[in-house]
């Protein structure tokens, strides 16, 4: 009777962790189903917002600082995306990004065809 109950038991708990992987944003599913190891995809996805986070800011809002203070805001959003990173368990925050990213290349590269042809 033990057997049979804690066979049950069993079942229902895989079935919540399937509805709880079911409900991962899709970048943490993908890295999840890579690695199937929890710790290394929680670093992946860390590293994946933090690096296009990175790119985003450059891309778009960077602009000539000293040293210390590039230093500072750097350390301030890698600190920030450890938050982004919770929310990004169920949230698309890592698509965001991509396509924030993936927008300012192609800014980017029109602006200096742009320049190039001397519209600017």
């Amino acid at each position: 009777m033990y057997f049979i109950l804690n066979q049950i038991l069993l079942l229902g708990a895989i079935n919540t962790d399937q509805k709880a992987i079911d409900r991962f944003s899709p970048t943490l599913k993908f890295y999840y189903t890579l690695t199937d190891n929890p710790t290394a995809t929680n670093w992946l996805l860390w590293i994946t917002i933090t690096a296009l986070a990175i790119l985003v800011y450059k891309l778009g809002f960077a602009k000539k600082l000293p040293l210390l203070k590039s230093f500072i805001i750097y350390l301030f959003l890698i600190v920030g995306c450890l938050f982004l990173t919770f929310l990004a368990i169920f949230l698309p925050i890592a698509e965001g990004l991509m396509v924030a990213a993936v927008i300012l290349i192609i800014y980017k590269i029109r602006l200096k065809r742009e320049k190039n042809s001397g519209a600017i």
